[in-house]
């Protein structure tokens, strides 16, 4: 695998453990796998990230790294995998996680639009619990099972092409040593 490729834009792992945001979490930083580079950790942290960034909340680098904590994964790739699902990204990934919920719910997506918005805009001006279960059932449940669905597909996909990905990269460079020896005459 190109480590020195992921080395040289990774941080330092001690300025992020002395981080004064990060020092709630104490010892917890301190576990190697964190920072290492190894087709474990870079596989778990593969799909950690790959599910955080289709969780449509706010804060989806705390979640995670808390993910990449809990099943020690790499840290710095976890968190970084998320922006795949920046402020650019996130409209279109967004509505096709939505686009997949109305259709794994048999929800038909055009004709939700037209029953809940002339009850909606009479609530855009003030947010409120009203606004919310009026949205619930026919908006924001295809949306959040489209994500939760993707986030999986993602990581696990994302958790099983690293494994392949490094096995092939280790084989393929154990061959390139082994067919540049030449035998020993003599």
């Amino acid at each position: 695998m190109p480590r020195r490729l992921f080395k040289r834009y990774m941080p330092d792992p001690q300025s992020i453990r002395e981080h004064r945001s990060l020092r709630f979490l104490g010892t917890l930083l301190h576990d190697p796998n964190l920072w290492h580079l190894n087709r474990h950790s870079v596989s778990r942290a593969m799909a950690m990230g790959l599910f955080a960034a289709f969780v449509p909340l706010p804060m989806q680098m705390l979640i995670a790294a808390s993910l990449a904590v809990l099943v020690r994964g790499n840290l710095p790739i976890a968190v970084g995998l998320v922006w795949l699902t920046n402020p650019i990204t996130m409209p279109p990934v967004f509505y096709c996680t939505y686009k997949l919920g109305t259709w794994i719910l048999q929800t038909p997506a055009g004709q939700v639009a037209e029953q809940v918005w002339p009850k909606v805009s009479g609530f855009l001006d003030e947010p409120s619990w009203d606004l919310l279960q009026l949205m619930w059932k026919p908006i924001l449940e295809p949306f959040l099972v489209g994500s939760l669905i993707c986030g999986v597909v993602a990581g696990l996909l994302g958790y099983l092409l690293t494994l392949l990905y490094w096995r092939w990269w280790v084989q393929r460079n154990w061959a390139r040593r082994r067919n540049g020896r030449r035998p020993r005459s003599g």
